[in-house]
């Protein structure tokens, strides 16, 4: 039988067994289902399981390279230890009378952590957003904290028109402000090349560094660059804005380069100043941040609201010289004036530690909260530091000023009045928190206070030679261990009184006091 001859164009072709054209048969439906499912099946849907596809390939290659996110700051090329490692060593004092809280800004200590102070530093030249590495620098997690309704606009009372409202107001005058800017004038001229300053002012380069009365704590750098930097920013000088500003910078990159790495945020601990210290450095910070809102600043004003959280003692609510220790009336002082300026910056402040410092001016007062002393058990003095000091904190703690311990303890602080009857032996530290205290209640007792208080500075301060803008005040261990910058800082400040805080009573009142539930 005869092959069918072959199609026109093709070439002939042995025919496959019947197994193998059964397998191509099934080939071709499956690439032609394969086909019709692409073609039937949405573009989006076919997008949409592509990359889910590709996620969880993605997550299940990253799963096991899960690391815990570790918050760090970076506190300057010189930053040290942490506090476990530091092994400090600080001596025990007795307390005997009430005269003891003259010693409230710098007690010697005995201490082997010298070597993590630095005296003498380089010059700083970076800018703050160099030496913090700009934005990458600062934690997002901490300004994803702050509570933008509890930042407050109490620090804009100390520039521009409210400034000098605020001065006539409340009773400043050409005169005092003379004085403050005389005063400024001092401490910047006393500015170290390195961006800091030091308690013993003679120390440096120039001529003109001969004024009587250095103190003898050169070591506590930090604190006394905190001390010239103050009433900077009480006057409105900022690092951003102000006569002042490049000064200001210098000084925050000073105390940048201070900062120790603690077991919790950064410490300020430095021999000499000890928790003092510590306080006056977080003001700084938490006041600058609020003047400016510079990013660059968040950490290191939250972070040592931190630490001073950490170093509160857990059972008495206080804070001494060490961490954790049993409080004393002035350290605590210090410590909730940095805390109230956390607050009014809207830095994050866990209630409990507010909780526990109401516990220990608890401890320490008398005549339900009238009178206050160093250490517990209380022997309340009426118009002492202490009382001065207790009084005030129980103000920014959210006491009413009818409160009767309130009433009463201020009630004693008008009548001694301000220290200003024994000239350069006057008591600057109770004049400093007095005032303070007396202006927030305002009317009479005020005005009278004032103006003894505003002339009597205005009177004392030096006008001659290289003293000229300073004060000092030979009145007992603080003055002599913190110097004549000491003593100008706090006398600068107290006739800067008038515009550096908005009065916490009154139609205008800073509504920002601690709230304690």
């Amino acid at each position: 039988m005869s092959q069918p001859p072959p199609r026109h164009g093709s070439d002939p072709k042995p025919s496959k067994p019947l197994a193998d054209q059964l397998q191509d048969d099934l080939d071709d439906e499956e690439i032609s289902s394969r086909f019709l499912l692409f073609n039937v099946m949405p573009s989006w849907m076919v997008s949409f399981l592509t990359h889910i596809a590709v996620i969880i390939v993605l997550a299940i290659m990253v799963m096991p390279q899960k690391k815990e996110r570790i918050v760090s700051l970076e506190a300057g090329d010189l930053a040290a230890e942490p506090l476990e490692a530091m092994d400090m060593n600080f001596d025990t004092l007795d307390f005997n009378t009430e005269d003891v809280m003259e010693q409230e800004f710098a007690e010697v200590v005995s201490t082997d952590v010298t070597e993590n102070v630095e005296v003498s530093l380089p010059e700083v030249e970076a800018d703050l957003g160099n030496i913090l590495g700009a934005v990458d620098a600062f934690d997002a997690d901490i300004l994803g904290a702050l509570n933008p309704s509890d930042m407050s606009e109490e620090t804009a009372s100390r520039s521009g028109e409210s400034k000098n409202r605020l001065l006539r107001k409340f009773g400043g005058t050409p005169a005092s402000e003379e004085a403050v800017a005389l005063a400024l004038k001092w401490i910047i001229k006393h500015q170290l090349p390195d961006g800091g300053w030091s308690l013993d002012h003679t120390r440096g380069p120039g001529d003109f560094r001969n004024s009587p009365d250095p103190g003898e704590l050169p070591e506590a750098r930090s604190a006394a660059t905190a001390l010239a930097i103050l009433p900077l920013l009480g006057a409105g000088h900022t690092h951003q804005t102000g006569e002042y500003k490049e000064e200001v910078r210098r000084g925050l990159e000073f105390l940048i380069t201070r900062a120790k790495k603690a077991n919790r945020g950064i410490s300020y601990l430095e021999p000499g100043g000890t928790m003092y210290s510590h306080g006056l450095v977080s003001i700084v910070f938490c006041e600058a941040y609020a003047m400016t809102k510079d990013p660059a600043l968040v950490n290191y004003a939250q972070e040592s609201l931190w630490f001073i959280e950490y170093a509160q003692d857990p059972i008495g609510g206080g804070w001494r010289y060490a961490p954790r220790e049993p409080g004393d009336t002035s350290a605590v002082g210090w410590q909730l004036m940095a805390l109230k300026s956390g607050k009014i910056s809207g830095l994050n402040i866990n209630p409990k530690t507010y909780k526990l410092a109401e516990k220990f001016l608890d401890t320490v007062s008398t005549s339900r909260g009238a009178y206050y002393g160093y250490a517990a058990p209380p022997r309340g003095t009426p118009a002492s530091a202490c009382t001065a000091v207790g009084l005030l904190c129980r103000m920014y703690m959210g006491w009413d000023k009818n409160v009767p311990g309130l009433a009463e303890g201020m009630a004693s602080l008008a009548e001694r009045g301000p220290s200003a009857d024994s000239g350069n032996s006057a008591d600057m530290y109770y004049n400093y928190y007095a005032t303070q205290a007396m202006k927030h209640i305002g009317g009479r007792q005020w005005n009278d206070w004032n103006n003894k208080m505003r002339d009597f500075l205005v009177k004392t301060q030096e006008k001659d030679g290289n003293k000229a803008g300073s004060w000092h005040f030979n009145n007992g261990h603080a003055s002599s261990k913190g110097g004549r910058l000491y003593s100008t800082s706090l006398a600068c400040m107290t006739l800067e009184v008038y515009y550096r805080y908005l009065p916490l009573y009154g139609d205008k009142a800073a509504n920002d006091e601690f709230p304690l539930d």
